[in-house]
């Protein structure tokens, strides 16, 4: 999709807010067109539905919108925008009504709760369950609570690929390669291996970062981190060939995959993640324990990218 945009799901609260600049800040980078969506509240939506029944011309139109009032404020203030914006008011639950505006999206992105909920959960029902069902990725911009430093230089970080390299699919690797493309920087692809448990255990050490060029067999690796590292290399040949200015870093450490992605997220400007194992899971509407770790810990956005059957 050529001219797909990338949709803000905003709601009014900070969250949603926060999440909005950074698609507006996407848009601009990806040379798409913004959609902000909003699904009205159901106080509008009944109004409207009583108003069609009844055709009482004596009504206003529309109920008013202040949500949408504020966001068009604030987008007429914004240092710059992307050549189209577009605002829609989206009527029926708000997963429902999100999955069928991501239907046309290049990505949609959310705030990681709105305004409902209790505020000492780290990730909203409607989050959870737009990332969880959507067809195209998802990012989820955490609050400000949760945010952390970005890294250094103008590209605000590293693009952090979780990588299984078996399982992981295309679409989640070549979607972390663009993403890296637009922001001039670079992809760490971090990838878990499990070791037997040893005698004397570094607790929380961190991991170490390779360039595949410096994957020399001298013997002193780890052998389950040597040929971790030698299938992340096999894994990223087509994609470091088809994106070849985009720097690559390769990671492999011990341990728990979502615990590594969730530390490596501090200075990531994003953290790319699949929605569930192919192999595993029982449909497409599925989403991964490694997936909802790194949605409900992350400090940074977090783009949940799905697998879709062929032809889709």
């Amino acid at each position: 999709m050529s001219n797909a945009p990338v949709v803000a799901a905003v709601d009014g609260s900070d969250h949603s807010l926060k999440a909005l600049e950074w698609a507006r800040t996407e848009a601009l980078r990806r040379g798409a067109p913004l959609v902000v969506a909003h699904v009205l509240p159901d106080s509008a939506q009944l109004y409207a539905a009583r108003r069609s029944s009844l055709a009482d011309p004596s009504q206003p139109q529309e109920h008013p919108d202040p949500v949408g009032e504020h966001v068009r404020d604030l987008l007429a203030r914004a240092p710059e925008l992307p050549a189209e914006v577009r605002y829609e008011s989206l009527e029926g639950s708000v997963p429902e009504a999100l999955r069928v505006t991501a239907e046309e999206a290049l990505m949609v992105v959310m705030g990681s709760r709105g305004r409902g909920g209790f505020a000492a959960l780290l990730l909203g029902s409607n989050s959870r369950a737009v990332a969880s069902s959507a067809v195209c990725p998802v990012v989820v911009v955490p609050h400000a609570e949760r945010s952390a430093e970005a890294g250094d230089g103008p590209s605000g970080g590293r693009v952090v690929l979780g990588l299984h390299a078996a399982e992981t699919a295309d679409d989640v690797v070549a979607f972390a390669f663009e993403e890296a493309a637009a922001r001039g920087t670079t992809v760490q692809v971090v990838s878990a291996y499990a070791i037997p448990p040893a005698p004397v255990t570094v607790v929380d050490a961190p991991f170490q970062v390779i360039p595949p060029e410096g994957l020399a067999d001298d013997g002193n690796a780890v052998p389950a981190e040597r040929e971790m590292l030698r299938s992340q290399t096999e894994r990223l040949a087509p994609f470091r060939a088809r994106w070849p200015q985009v720097p690559v870093e390769q990671a492999a450490a011990p341990g728990d995959a979502a615990e590594r992605l969730v530390t490596a997220s501090r200075s990531a400007a994003l953290v790319v993640v699949g929605r569930h194992h192919p192999r595993r899971s029982l449909g497409s509407l599925m989403i991964g324990s490694v997936a909802h770790a790194v949605l409900h810990h992350a400090h940074g956005p977090v783009a949940v990218v799905p697998t879709l059957p062929d032809g889709a």
